[in-house]
C-alpha cells in the first residue's frame, strides 16, 4: 500500500493532557472505582513522571467530573453510572451515525480509496494483534469520515465526547478487534453505495456495540455494586 497510509504518529499532547487521557481511561474501564482516592506520587511513579503533570491532570480532569478535589483528603473518583454511561456512547453513536450519513452524501472516489486503505492496514493490525496500532488506525478510519461530512462543528463535539473511550480497553479485547474488522466492511459499503441510511446504522452500530461490551465488563467486575452517590462523595 502507498507510503502515505503508514500513519506515523502525530505530535505528542502535553505530558499533563496525556497522563489524563490515562486517568479517563481508567475510570472508564473500571480500573478506578467511584469514590477511590487518587494519589499522586503513586500515579507518577506508576506512568514514570513527576507529579506536576499528575496535578495537572487531575485538575484538569476535576473540570470534566472524572474526579473531584475533597478539602484535605485530596482527588477522588466522581461516581459513575450505568447512565452516564450510556449517554456517553448514546450521544457518540447519535453524532457519529450523523456525521457517517453526511459523508456518504459527499465522499468521492479517492476518499474511498483512502478509506479503505487505513482499512486494509488495520485488517493487517487486527491480524497481528497489534493493540497500539489499531488504536490509531480506528481513530484514523473515523476521523476521515469525520472530515469529509464537512461539517467542523459536530466533529469537534463527537471528538470531545470520544476522549472518554477507553480505547485500550477496546484494543486489548480479541472479540471487540474482530467485530471492528467487520463493522469497517459494513461502513465502507455503505459509504461506497452512497447511502446515508444505512452508513448512519453502520456507525451507531458500532459504537453501541463498544456500549454493550464495556457494560458487560463493568458488571463483570462487580464495578456498580458499590458506586457511592455524590453525598457520600463530599460528606
Amino acid at each position: 500500500m502507498p507510503e502515505a497510509f503508514a500513519l506515523p504518529p502525530g505530535p505528542r499532547l502535553p505530558l499533563s493532557e496525556e497522563v489524563a487521557a490515562r486517568l479517563r481511561e481508567e475510570v472508564m474501564a473500571g480500573v478506578l472505582r467511584p469514590g477511590e482516592f487518587i494519589r499522586l506520587e503513586a500515579v507518577a511513579q506508576r506512568l514514570g513522571v513527576s507529579v506536576t503533570p499528575v496535578r495537572e491532570a487531575l485538575l484538569q480532569l476535576r473540570g470534566e467530573d472524572v474526579v473531584r478535589l475533597l478539602p484535605r483528603r485530596g482527588f477522588v473518583v466522581s461516581p459513575l453510572t450505568r447512565v452516564d454511561v450510556q449517554d456517553l456512547f448514546e450521544l457518540q453513536s447519535r453524532l457519529g451515525g450523523e456525521l457517517a450519513a453526511r459523508a456518504a452524501t459527499r465522499i468521492g472516489a479517492e476518499g474511498l480509496t483512502a478509506l479503505t486503505e487505513i482499512n486494509g492496514l488495520l485488517h493487517q493490525a487486527v491480524a497481528t494483534q497489534a493493540a497500539d496500532r489499531i488504536e490509531v488506525l480506528e481513530y484514523q478510519f473515523h476521523r476521515t469520515i469525520n472530515v469529509t461530512a464537512e461539517s467542523r462543528k459536530l466533529a469537534y463535539v463527537l471528538r470531545s465526547a470520544t476522549q472518554y473511550l477507553p480505547r485500550r480497553f477496546f484494543t486489548a479485547d480479541a472479540h471487540w478487534r474482530r467485530a471492528v474488522d467487520r463493522d469497517h466492511k459494513r461502513i465502507l459499503a455503505a459509504l461506497r453505495d452512497g447511502d446515508a441510511a444505512a452508513a448512519r446504522v453502520a456507525v451507531e452500530a458500532h459504537i453501541l456495540d463498544g456500549h454493550d461490551r464495556l457494560v458487560r465488563h463493568l458488571d463483570d467486575i462487580g464495578f456498580w455494586a458499590d458506586v457511592p452517590g455524590v453525598t457520600e462523595l463530599t460528606s
